[in-house]
Order: structure tokens, then C-alpha cells, then sequence
């Protein structure tokens, strides 16, 4: 890994791409944008090992699903975060023209 790429992670931040907790095929979150990758990360090894206790107790606490169901949300923020970061740090492809913007970058080369 060269330099430029560990200063590139070193200052990579959340895109706020990632939305999370959906109703119907509408998301009620999105994780924001300009968080720094090492903070975003940090939360979410949080967020899981506070779901991997909610899902221990679940499994042993029969009388509630409250634990199961505080895991699950849990998870799913954590998730968000993991995927945002991932978004990130992928190199993108190349923007390529539009097809309209394709038809007049022609249309102004014939002209």
C-alpha cells in the first residue's frame, strides 16, 4: 500500500449512501455523510457487541422479546455503518456521458 492510499483511508469519510430500517420500501434512516471511516467503524463495533449481549440474553430470557428485538436494531445500524464505510472506500467507476449529453457533445462537434 503506498502512501497516497494510507492517506486517502486516513481521510476517508461516510458517503451517507447506506439508508437503514425500512417501511415498505421506505427507508426511515440513512447514515450521514462526512463521518470519518475510523469513527464510523468504531460505533459500529458498538452497536454489534451490544446486539451480541441482547441476543445472549435473548436466548436465555424467555418471557420477553424486548432483547431480541433491541439485537435487531442494534445489528442493522451497525450494518449501515459497515456498508457505508465499504461504499467509501471502493473506487468508483468512471462517470461515462449520458446519452443526451453524449447526442450533444456530437451535435456540438458537427456544428
Amino acid at each position: 500500500m503506498t502512501e497516497t492510499d494510507l492517506h486517502r483511508l486516513a481521510n476517508a469519510k461516510t458517503i451517507g449512501f447506506t439508508p437503514f430500517l425500512y417501511n415498505s420500501d421506505q427507508a426511515f434512516f440513512n447514515v450521514r455523510a462526512g463521518i470519518p471511516i475510523i469513527d464510523a467503524l468504531s460505533q459500529s463495533s458498538d452497536l454489534l457487541s451490544l446486539a451480541k449481549s441482547f441476543a445472549e440474553d435473548a436466548a436465555f430470557i424467555r418471557d420477553t422479546d424486548r432483547h431480541a428485538w433491541a439485537a435487531h436494531y442494534l445489528t442493522v445500524m451497525g450494518k449501515a455503518l459497515i456498508d457505508d464505510v465499504i461504499q467509501a472506500l471502493m473506487p468508483r467507476p468512471a462517470r461515462t456521458n449520458t446519452e443526451s449529453e453524449a447526442e450533444a457533445d456530437l451535435s456540438e462537434r458537427t456544428s
